[in-house]
């Protein structure tokens, strides 16, 4: 090339650099090549926080995808040399091959640079990304702050780092922008990898970043983190190659405007095709914890399937007037919310018949398992919590559904009395200590709720609190305890977690100034049946570890966001089925329990037989879930 049009253009990358910078960015790593590999599927592996763009050839010093007449030796403002982890020195050009790249005065060896053995990495940057919010009219400050997180990049050779993230507050009423415009950038990191507290990433105090500047939070801001190019910095000093080069402090400044995505890297000589997200792959966003703050993210696909479901279970054969009680996204939130958690605890019983032994009813427990065997399926830990009185019969229950099927594996019965001030505290949390919880989900379905006197009432305003257990009190001491959520699933608006709906209850339902649950549960769901309600809270969880954005989010933008056929194949294998929710209700009636609203001694629900109701109710609610599952 004519020095002329090399100055040219490094005056023209400079005065981009220096304006609106309105194009693409990249950060640079250059390594010896028989680190190459590993670095390349190390990238490929937590393509979040590393997105690449362009690899070299050996000694090659252009990246032709990205500009033109370009060489990365001189187009960089600053290098930053590494020799075996340990940052020595900085330089301003790599040109000269074959010369000596020394260090500090504590270790004057130095390396010598062999080009030739030197392969250049191009990894997308958010550099330049508040230009982008702005656009989508997010304001951010001009400062940011770059934390190391406790949680570990997918390691690939010799090649291991934590992760990166940057952080940037956003008022709650931009999130949504935020996210979706970040979403349709994949090569400057793509969507946020972690919405809500920094506690959640291992981070201790956002005042003080491991790179950057201390970013202010005003009190409305929500704390917004996305994965950070920083990462591959990290993966440099954890890993130790015996010579690597960055960037220094400035961004490579491509040709490729931001109004267009970078090309990805070319496979099989054949020229690169722009890529962009799908669009049913876009986000959106949901508040689901204030204590500690936590949003989660799902595709708008996967969130119109779950209303789908919603809408299902809210229908109303009963004819109790369920719909009145019904709270937009109820389950789409609690589904997301158990996405979260690792151990749930789940409770169920509604003695309504307090003249037969066993006195409970039919609708209840085959939705409990049904939520329960999902939760398995996704490897969380799950403790079903009973009354006393029920216990070897439950027990019974149990050790049936999994012989059958009904259950992937057995599950831990436990029970729990008042037995003093602190009890439900040292019921959910080891040793009492509420940073310490043992369930991070209480989950009650169709479970017998306090009023607001402390007594239990059935539907026909019979108190039945002497077969009871004070169950309600785990979820009022939940309230105060961070980390722990809870989900009501009811159909009449006495049962347990229905007090978020008690004016409701009071107002609309028969006897409901007596009878409305006065203990409130984070979510409120309604369903015509309580069992459809577990039916749909399995479904949604299914689809919400189908749909590759939330999958991205939980995973922090690392490993894989696709399911392995493996994974579907034992996901759909414990969903619910008519055939499995059949077998359990014919297990409740040879334990003689009954229907709720009748008591007979059969095959219904509610005074609903199970062909067909409950039965096309199961049928629509997999059409709707596995129609995903492509």
């Amino acid at each position: 090339m004519l020095p002329a049009i090399k100055h040219a253009r490094s005056r023209l990358r400079y005065f981009r650099s220096i304006s609106n910078k309105g194009y693409h960015q990249a950060n640079v790593v250059i390594l010896p090549k028989h680190l190459a590999d590993d670095f390349e599927a190390f990238c490929h592996s937590n393509s979040a926080p590393l997105p690449l763009l362009y690899r070299s050839q050996s000694g090659d010093s252009s990246f032709p995808p990205l500009a033109k007449d370009a060489d990365i030796r001189t187009d960089v403002s600053q290098y930053r040399v590494y020799q075996d982890g340990v940052l020595v020195t900085n330089v301003s050009s790599l040109q000269n091959d074959g010369a000596s790249v020394r260090s500090t005065a504590t270790q004057p060896a130095g390396h010598r640079v062999k080009w030739s053995d030197m392969v250049c990495f191009h990894l997308g940057s958010s550099f330049g990304f508040e230009d982008i919010l702005k656009k989508a009219g997010v304001g951010v400050g001009k400062s940011v702050g770059m934390y190391k997180t406790a949680v570990p990049c997918i390691r690939a050779g010799v090649f291991r780092s934590p992760l990166v993230v940057s952080m940037y507050p956003i008022p709650p009423d931009k999130l949504e922008a935020a996210v979706q415009v970040s979403h349709r950038n994949p090569q400057a990191h793509g969507a946020p990898v972690h919405i809500g507290d920094a506690a959640f990433l291992g981070i201790q105090d956002l005042s003080r970043p491991d790179y950057g500047d201390g970013v202010e939070l005003q009190p409305s801001d929500v704390p917004v983190f996305w994965a950070c190019g920083a990462t591959a910095v990290e993966a440099i000093i954890s890993s130790k190659p015996t010579l690597a080069f960055s960037r220094s402090p400035g961004m490579l400044l491509t040709d490729a405007h931001e109004s267009s995505p970078v090309p990805p890297l070319p496979t099989d000589n054949k020229e690169p095709e722009a890529i962009s997200p799908p669009p049913e792959l876009t986000p959106t966003c949901f508040l689901i914890s204030k204590n500690p703050l936590l949003y989660s993210l799902v595709s708008k696909r996967v969130a119109s399937k779950i209303g789908k479901l919603d809408a299902i279970i809210g229908e109303d054969p009963g004819q109790r007037g369920i719909k009145a009680l019904f709270v937009q996204d109820e389950l789409l939130r609690s589904c997301l919310a158990l996405s979260h958690a690792s151990s749930v605890a789940i409770t169920t019983g509604f003695p309504t018949h307090y003249m037969h032994s066993p006195p409970d009813e039919t609708d209840g427990p085959p939705g409990a398992f049904a939520i329960a065997t999902m939760l398995q399926s996704l490897g969380k830990r799950v403790t079903m919590v009973t009354d006393r009185r029920a216990l070897e019969m439950n027990g019974a229950l149990i050790d049936k559904a999994v012989k059958s099927g009904v259950l992937k594996t057995t599950i831990p019965l436990v029970t729990f009395e008042d037995s003093g001030p602190n009890a439900a505290l040292d019921f959910l949390c080891h040793h009492g200590d509420p940073a310490k919880p043992r369930y991070d989900h209480l989950v009650a379905i169709e479970r017998s709720g306090r009023a607001a006197d402390g007594n239990y009432y059935n539907m026909r305003a019979i108190n039945i609190k002497h077969l009871v257990d004070p169950i309600d009190d785990l979820f009022l001491a939940a309230e105060k305890i961070p980390g722990i959520t809870t989900t009501g699933i009811g159909d009449g608006g006495n049962e347990l977690g229905m007090g978020k709906v008690k004016e409701k209850v009071k107002s609309l339902m028969p006897k409901g100034d007596l009878i409305a649950c006065d203990v409130a549960a984070d979510y409120a769901i309604t369903a015509g049946v309580s069992n459809w309600g577990g039916y749909a809270v399995a479904c949604g969880l299914y689809l919400l570890h189908t749909c590759p954005t939330h999958q991205r989010y939980l995973n922090k933008g690392l490993g894989v966001d696709h399911v392995t056929p493996k994974d579907l194949q034992d996901w759909t294998a414990n969903l619910p089925s008519v055939n499995k929710e059949e077998s359990i209700l014919s297990t409740l009636v040879d334990f003689g329990i009954r229907s709720g609203k009748t008591g007979h001694l059969a095959m219904e629900v509610d005074g609903l037989t199970f062909h067909p109701s409950h039965s096309d109710i199961i049928t629509r609610l997999l059409e709707v879930t596995l129609g995903s599952a492509k």
